[in-house]
């Protein structure tokens, strides 16, 4: 079976290559200058370029980590995730945006850990899963825990991107002058849109659809919505 992957694989890259037109590389071979940096969790059900229509290189910077976690932790305190400050710091890059989505696996994993429902993890993946149980201890608190495991999940998604954006704001290491914009990335209709709509709940620390969409143009103000207040 795995043969049959990796022959895929190839294939795959062989079309890539083909299919891109001479010089498609040539301004972004020797520097680049991403336009924006976007945290996603790591999923295969979730493709940064794909949701954002990017098919060309050297505009998205786009790292991934289990729960799209804008942190990491070093000598025991939080620091910016340095694959997601690499862009910030080095090449000039003023946008961020943290990307979540529905039905979250981390999310949904945190949250089994917090109501005693949930199994160990090798190590590198509890190292995540850990760091975020505080925010879904936090989001539990902060959310409307009466519905069902689904709804309530992706009632902590959207509390773990906002989360992730306030810490961003607050961080010594992130310039005044940059933006973060947090996004909830909806595979499975739960905001009522279409599946694969990238819903904007976090414009730069306004959560209020309402303002939210004041901010927008009238075509896109469709997309900032929230499922809590």
């Amino acid at each position: 079976m795995s043969e049959h992957v990796r022959a895929r694989l190839l294939a795959g890259n062989r079309a890539h290559v083909e299919s891109r037109p001479a010089g498609y590389f040539d301004e972004v071979q020797e520097e680049q200058h991403p336009a924006a940096v976007s945290i996603c969790c790591a999923d295969s059900r979730v493709s940064q370029e794909g949701m954002f229509d990017i098919d060309g290189p050297g505009w998205l910077f786009t790292p991934s980590n289990i729960g799209n976690q804008a942190w990491d932790i070093v000598d025991g305190q939080k620091v910016v995730n340095g694959n997601l400050l690499y862009p910030i710091e080095y090449t000039g890059t003023k946008t961020i945006a943290v990307v979540g989505h529905t039905g979250c696996g981390a999310v949904t994993a945190a949250y089994h850990a917090g109501t005693g429902s949930g199994h160990s993890h090798p190590s590198g993946i509890a190292k995540w899963i850990d760091t975020l149980g505080s925010v879904v201890a936090d989001g539990l608190a902060a959310v409307d825990t009466d519905a069902d495991e689904e709804t309530v999940v992706n009632r902590l998604v959207e509390y773990n991107v906002d989360r992730q954006v306030a810490f961003l704001q607050d961080a010594e290491e992130i310039p005044d002058d940059v933006s973060v914009y947090g996004f909830v990335y909806d595979l499975h209709g739960a905001y009522d849109g279409p599946r694969g709509r990238t819903y904007l709940v976090n414009d730069d620390g306004e959560t209020d659809p309402e303002a939210v969409r004041a901010a927008l143009d009238e075509g896109d103000q469709e997309y900032a919505q929230r499922l809590t207040s």
